[in-house]
């Protein structure tokens, strides 16, 4: 048998010494695959895992927002509730406001036919207490009589109204007690423009401008007469205390007396 030739010896053994790696190399690679595949699916687990947490906190987050409406829902539930309870009760009260209304209109027909006479009688009263009273500033007294007469018969002035304006006129009548006051008039019957002195709804005075003429209103005779001449200068003073011309003082004054009743 012939030799080998030495490149031939080389090759042969570079075969053999490959085929023996490969055959070492072998077990290495397949244990290489068997731990590769449990890795993989540890990570695929983690993967779902943390998937599922993530759909876990999604859901979490919207139970929170939905927990949070739903009590947002049942406060403003309960304040429409306290709401329509307190718009209720208002409700009835402007019903039972308007029940009483209509039940004043329905007896305010009766209520002016009852007034309404009243009124007339009262006017007529005090037509007469300006009739029988001191003659002080009695044309406007009158008038303002006039007045009230006429006002009874215009339509546009309601009820209220006119009695409003008839218990003016009796507070007016009522304040002339407790005032004194000064003014110019002409003295009724002599034709001549002189200085009154009323005190309260008791004396009536009068005085020229020259201090010439002093009198009175005497109630007993319903007539204005002179006084003598010692009243002049208390007149003249009683005038200056009147206007604030003079500091209060005492001044002697003719008062009428009592009258007897018969």
């Amino acid at each position: 048998m012939p030799n080998p030739s030495p490149r031939k010896f080389v090759s042969s053994l570079l075969a053999v010494c490959a085929s023996a790696v490969l055959v070492g190399l072998a077990p290495s690679l397949v244990e290489a695959q068997d731990l590769e595949s449990p890795l993989q699916l540890e990570q695929e687990i983690n993967d779902d895992a943390a998937q599922s947490q993530a759909r876990v906190d999604g859901l979490a987050s919207q139970t929170e927002d939905m927990l949070a409406e739903y009590r947002a829902v049942v406060r403003e539930v309960e304040s429409l509730r306290i709401y329509n309870n307190n718009l209720e009760q208002i409700v009835q009260d402007q019903r039972d406001e308007a029940q009483s209304i209509n039940q004043q209109l329905a007896g305010l027909e009766d209520t002016n036919r009852g007034v309404i006479p009243l009124m007339l009688e009262m006017i007529d009263t005090l037509g007469r207490i300006v009739e029988a009273d001191i003659p002080f500033r009695i044309e406007a007294r009158r008038a303002r009589v006039e007045r009230l007469r006429a006002m009874m018969d215009e339509a546009e002035v309601t009820a209220s109204e006119k009695y409003r304006r008839v218990m003016e006129a009796y507070r007016g009548e009522l304040e002339f007690g407790r005032t004194t006051e000064a003014y110019s008039a002409e003295l009724p019957g002599a034709g001549q423009t002189v200085e009154f002195l009323r005190v309260g709804r008791t004396l009536l005075v009068y005085q020229a401008s020259d201090g010439g003429e002093t009198g009175w209103f005497n109630p007993a005779t319903r007539s204005f007469e002179a006084l003598p001449d010692r009243y002049r200068q208390q007149v003249r003073e009683g005038l200056a205390i009147a206007r604030n011309e003079k500091a209060p003082a005492l001044v002697t004054l003719p008062v009428p007396g009592p009258e007897v009743v018969q």
